[in-house]
Order: structure tokens, then sequence, then C-alpha cells
């Protein structure tokens, strides 16, 4: 029987090279768990993988959206479980890979998702444009202290999520938090990770490249694609700060520290939340064995089952 490998982790971990390397001796697609990398044109700002580094390997996930639109865990669940799925049924081994957490607990958990309201989320929306995410996380302490307690103050897109269930369904919103067991399809869950000095390192090279390569006239591009309109596209770290300084509100330097900054804060909440997951199986993204250690994992758990 077919069981699909999960490659998690933080960002710059080296995930990407890993999951090639997995599906080219696998016979397996990629499936991609980056919220980020579901979006056309944003590709620098993202480590987008371009289509001549794939290896051949098809890919699934990427490029679905456009930058108007809202990317949505609900809406991944369902396309990526399918891509899964018929993977599994071409006799394919799934390689799911990314460092979105909340899309992979969507994707391998049971997770029923509460209905949305499109007036309700654009109300919080509102408020978080207006008045930013202190008025916010106020709301969320008034309506479901225990959601502000848990829910960071600086993610301001899970707590309008939160306020928006809680106002619809009248119940908390830890009621609708996923039943963590065995994972979806049996999958083997791979966490990636560095020693923090040499990733900090590797952030800081990313980042350099980014700018360096053409992330502000990426986003100049998609300005003409509607990138502004776009409630989560316009957010994602890289692009908000190159649109602050398209916009004067600092200069080139200070938009790149705000990025590397961005990013190593972001990438301390991906290691607490995937460490606190005890199915994750971690390795060391510089050992330089890393493929056979990552093997013989695979192997270990094909016989525990």
């Amino acid at each position: 029987m077919i069981h699909p490998i999960a490659v998690v982790g933080p960002t710059a971990t080296g995930k990407s090279d890993l999951a090639l390397d997995m599906a080219q001796r696998l016979n397996g697609e990629i499936v991609n768990i980056d919220a980020m990398q579901l979006y056309r044109g944003m590709d620098i700002g993202t480590a987008k993988l371009p289509p001549a580094e794939r290896r051949g390997i098809p890919h699934h996930q990427l490029d679905v959206l456009d930058v108007t639109e809202t990317a949505t865990v609900a809406a991944y669940q369902t396309a990526a479980r399918a891509d899964v799925e018929a993977i599994m049924a071409r006799g394919h081994t799934p390689v799911i890979v990314g460092g979105s957490m909340m899309y992979v607990q969507a994707l391998l958990d049971d997770w029923d998702f509460p209905a949305t309201d499109t007036e309700i989320r654009a109300k919080w929306e509102r408020m978080l444009e207006d008045q930013g995410l202190v008025a916010v996380h106020e709301a969320l302490r008034a309506a479901d202290p225990v959601a502000a307690a848990t829910i960071l103050p600086t993610d301001g897109r899970r707590m309008v999520r939160a306020l928006e269930v809680v106002e619809l369904t009248g119940r908390p919103f830890a009621a609708s938090a996923p039943t963590i067991g065995e994972p979806r399809w049996g999958t083997t869950i791979i966490g990636v990770d560095r020693e923090t000095a040499g990733l900090d390192a590797r952030i800081e090279l990313r980042t350099a490249h980014m700018f360096e390569t053409g992330l502000v006239d990426e986003v100049r591009g998609l300005l003409d694609h509607g990138l502004r309109e776009g409630v989560t596209a316009r957010r994602a770290i890289g692009y908000a700060q190159v649109l602050a300084y398209l916009d004067n509100e600092y200069d080139l330097n200070h938009a790149r520290e705000r990025t590397l900054i961005g990013t190593r804060r972001y990438v301390r909440r991906q290691r607490s939340w995937f460490r606190r997951d005890p199915r994750v199986h971690w390795v060391d993204g510089a050992d330089p064995q890393l493929v056979v250690t990552t093997l013989a994992l695979l192997e270990e758990q094909e016989r525990v089952r």
C-alpha cells in the first residue's frame, strides 16, 4: 500500500530539495503545502522552484490562485486531498512539502471547518485594516478569551477567522479545532530543521538573493494584476515590505531588513508549531547523508506498520 510523505518544518531548511530527492527515489509527485506558493506570479518572494529545477517531477497546488483571491485553509484542504488521492490512484507516492502550519494540519488531520460568511469576515477584515492588530486582539479577547490567549496577537488573519467562527457558531474557536491522531493516509511526517545560527545565515542569504534577483520588479508587476486588492497575497512576507517601500514608507534597505526580521520571526513560529507535534520525525537539513537518513527512517516506518 502506498503511504504519502510530508516534508515540513521551518523556512529555508532545505525541504524542497529533500522532497525532490524523495520523489525521484519513490516514483513520487509533489504536492505543495506553502500557502503563498499557491499564487501565480509570486515566485521570487516565495522561493518557488522554477519549472526547470523541478527535475521533471509533477507538482500540484502551485500557481492555482490569482493575487486578488483569498487563500483559505478549507479550500486548500478540499483541493489538496483530491490531488493526494489521485496521485495514489496512479500508483505514485504523494510527497507533500511546505511549511504552512495550519494547511499541514488541515490536510493530514480530521478537521471540519465551520461555514464562512463573507459579510462577517469583511467586518473583521475592515477592523484589522482600519484599526490594526491591537483592536482586533481586544475584540477577540472580549469574544473568546481562550482564543485570544492562544493565538499570537500578530497573527491578524487567524484572529479574524476566530472572530468570524465565534460570531457564526456562538461557540469558542477551539470547538472547531482538528482532531489529532493517526495522520490521514498513514502519512509519514518528516520535519527538517537546522541549528539556529546556520539557519539564520541561510535566511539572510535567501533574503538578499530575492532582492538582488528582482523581488521589487516582481511586486511592481503584480500591482497590475491587483496585488493591492488581495487580502492574503499582499500581506506575504517580502511583498508587504516591498509595497511599503514603493509607497515611500521607508527605503529599500529598510524593506530588506524588515523582510529578514519577519522571516526569522515566522521561522520561530513554524519551529514552535511543528515541534509540538509528536508524530513528526526530525532530520537535520545539514546532514550530508540526509537522503540516506530519510530513506532509512521511511523503511523503519514501513516495518512498524
